[in-house]
């Protein structure tokens, strides 16, 4: 299951994703070989067929495909167990044909591979395993048993026993291989899937919490004015009428509520939102200030964040203003939250720029990554159950392995080029802090060519958008 959060729910079954119509044409097509191959082998081939069984078996494959059409709409998308009787038919029924038709002598006995690499693509293993099984048995049992192929002159058409066995190895390893190639490539193009649309989802919704923030923050300077109007009218109205009614305090307590409901708006709002119209002010910021807001949400949880910014980490007086783009807040988040889950007391945040090219570095004092993943680091793996020695050591981390994919796919979306290393060289940060703990872990490098994350040059910075409806 993916995570609730982002309103994503893995199907339960894998088969649903196969339509009805889809194996229906599949059969049709299978159907149309089978009735070639007979009548060919018949006619060109001179081979003493019996032609009214092996046409009952293709009549019943017609049979099946008739009554699924008009049984059960086109659209209709296939459960687990609908899907695999399907395939132990068309398994069944191509081994009662290639029975009639001289077994494993049969060329055609590679088909027998078809129904084992649907069902690796779309079912789960345990039914794999099964469809795999019931096919191994099959093979075998034609390997022993089956109606020898004749010639019209009534000569048996035999072949070696040494070919004969290597035809059932090659079909049995056939099935063993194509069925764990398909299975190991449909697994990682779901997985990739699933990872692609929960990065959609974070996409997504970082972009309504930024809609928002503009949205909250229009409102606060709209609303400044007429309520500071509101609260100097109130005030004056109370003084008013505290001269010229004393005997009416009911009425000045109103004016007086007015004044502090008014100074309550004014504070709601404040703590919403930062005023300022939604306007190109709201899309860029300086680079220390993104990276600060993209570690704020982790900033309180028991590790230092330590930021540098500056070429050379020395000048941090003229840096540059970039693009708050959701998706470079999101991946740079979901970077330092790693740092932060993964690291021993402190996390750096290094920017630095030149002029072709900005470059944010993360790093920490943790473990840094495990060899045997460190080649995989961005690939959309789930990660195993943690041990309870796991979480005793990092009881903060409740990661499923999609974070640093997310991460890595928002950022290059930004156009940014996205690197992982363990224990980074003295180089990494040649001026950074000499105090306390020094780099030891992880080190992450996002770079961008500066042309995609700074505004463009003699953008109208001053211009505010109105505010539609």
């Amino acid at each position: 299951m993916l995570s609730p959060s982002l309103g994503l729910m893995r199907p339960s079954t894998r088969s649903e994703w196969v339509r009805l119509r889809t194996l229906v044409f599949l059969r049709w097509v299978a159907i149309i070989g089978q009735v070639s191959a007979i009548t060919v082998a018949d006619r060109y081939f001179g081979l003493s067929l019996d032609l009214g069984l092996c046409y009952l078996v293709v009549g019943a494959a017609v049979l099946a495909n008739l009554s699924a059409i008009w049984l059960a709409p086109g659209n209709k998308r296939l459960t687990e167990a609908e899907a695999l009787l399907t395939l132990l038919f068309d398994l069944a029924q191509l081994a009662l044909l290639l029975y009639l038709t001289g077994g494993l002598t049969n060329p055609f006995a590679l088909l027998i591979l078809a129904p084992v690499t649907i069902s690796a693509t779309v079912l789960h293993l345990n039914t794999t395993l099964f469809l795999g099984a019931m096919a191994i048995g099959l093979v075998s049992l034609l390997a022993l048993f089956h109606l020898p192929l004749r010639l019209e002159t009534g000569e048996i058409l035999v072949i070696p026993p040494m070919f004969e066995f290597g035809y059932w190895m090659a079909i049995i390893t056939g099935i063993v291989f194509i069925g764990l190639y398909s299975r190991r490539v449909a697994s990682e193009m779901h997985a990739m899937s699933d990872a692609l649309f929960a990065t959609q989802a974070a996409l997504a919704r970082e972009q309504k919490l930024t809609d928002l923030g503009g949205v909250v923050a229009a409102a606060a300077h709209e609303l400044g004015t007429p309520l500071a109007t509101i609260k100097l009218t109130s005030a004056e109205l109370v003084d008013d009428l505290t001269r010229a009614l004393p005997d009416r305090p009911e009425l000045i307590e109103d004016a007086a509520l007015i004044r502090d409901q008014a100074d309550r708006c004014r504070d709601i709002l404040r703590s919403m939102g930062r005023a300022g119209k939604e306007d190109t002010h709201l899309r860029q910021a300086p680079l220390s200030a993104v990276l600060r807001e993209a570690a704020e949400p982790h900033a309180h949880r028991g590790k230092e964040i330590v930021f540098a910014v500056g070429p050379g980490l020395n000048d941090a007086e003229r840096q540059p203003a970039i693009l708050r783009r959701p998706e470079v807040i999101h991946g740079l988040r979901n970077l330092i939250q790693n740092a932060v889950d993964f690291a021993r007391t402190t996390v750096w945040v290094y920017g630095d720029w030149s002029e072709t090219a900005l470059t944010v570095r993360i790093l920490d004092d943790g473990t840094g990554f495990a060899p045997q993943v460190l080649g995989r680091i961005g690939d959309p793996f789930m990660r195993p159950r943690r041990t309870p020695a796991e979480r005793a050591e990092r009881p903060g981390y409740e990661g499923m392995g999609l974070g640093l994919f997310i991460a890595k796919t928002l950022l290059e979306r930004s156009g940014a080029e996205v690197r992982f290393a363990n224990a980074p060289p003295q180089d990494a940060a040649p001026d950074m802090p000499r105090h306390g703990p020094l780099p030891s872990g992880a080190a992450i490098e996002v770079t961008w060519p500066r042309a995609r994350i700074t505004p463009a040059p003699g953008a109208d910075l001053a211009r505010n958008r109105p505010m539609t409806a």
